[in-house]
């Protein structure tokens, strides 16, 4: 699946806060090797270079765009072209960033221990997921993509994201390899600009992007139509003319 970094930070600051809390929930420490696994454009990467600046920093991420991007970004720091799926580096790192990625990711009870394998000793994962696909602006995306002409190539997209484990599950499969773990969620209301066409906006950087990729440039402004007009009733104006964005998302911090 592609990705364009320009679409997704069209958001930026909305997108780069719950990286700021979660980076702001690591353990104040002297991190010598930190890695952003799915670093997207580099806003995640800039954090944790300012954090830890006398840390070796580097990025990874499978898209060429958001690479491309984040070198632009962050010239002085490494940035590597990987599939984080079959990412096997043995570490140690002191700090493991996996900031709304690994909700692609399948059976998290295997790869999350894995990646605090990962750790020396101290270090800490930190995880922040996306945890919203019930929520209206998900679930017309599947909606929009099961009633359409499109209905054949779209058949699995709906399944390409990971549901998540509710906390007790995900405290359960770390701390028996972990000295400490912290669980929560967090929603967030964004206010967007632009009525329910600018929840469009948000999600063409993100989760309908593997729902227009398969279609044809007709097809996806059909499909872009449609889905306009499904989640209308979901998001009225408010008086500014802006509309709120109710988007949870889990975190973790687990350090070894």
């Amino acid at each position: 699946m592609s990705w364009s970094a320009k679409q997704y930070v069209a958001f930026e600051d909305e997108r780069t806060r719950p990286a700021r809390d979660l980076l702001a929930a690591i353990p104040n420490r002297d991190a010598r090797s930190v890695i952003d696994i799915g670093c997207g454009p580099g806003n995640s990467t800039e954090l944790l270079v300012q954090r830890f600046a006398d840390a070796s920093v580097r990025g990874i991420d499978s898209s060429a765009d958001m690479i491309e991007s984040a070198r632009k970004r962050l010239p002085s720091v490494r940035f590597d072209t990987t599939d984080i799926a079959t990412w096997n580096e043995p570490g140690p790192f002191d700090v493991i960033f996996a900031n709304a990625v690994l909700q692609w990711l399948p059976d998290h009870a295997t790869l999350l221990p894995s990646l605090v394998a990962k750790l020396a000793p101290g270090g800490s994962l930190a995880i922040q997921m996306p945890d919203n696909l019930e929520q209206p602006a998900h679930r017309m995306m599947r909606e929009v993509a099961a009633n359409g002409p499109w209905a054949g190539k779209l058949a699995d997209i709906a399944g390409q994201r990971t549901t998540l484990d509710d906390a007790t599950t995900y405290y359960q499969m770390l701390c028996t390899c972990s000295s400490r773990v912290d669980v929560w969620r967090t929603t967030y209301h964004h206010p967007l600009a632009g009525g329910p066409a600018a929840v469009v906006e948000w999600f063409k950087g993100s989760g309908l992007r593997p729902f227009l990729e398969p279609l044809g440039e007709a097809e996806k402004h059909r499909y872009l139509a449609q889905y306009l007009e499904a989640i209308e009733p979901f998001f009225p104006e408010l008086a500014d003319g802006s509309v709120l964005l109710p988007f949870p998302r889990v975190f973790i911090v687990a350090t070894r």
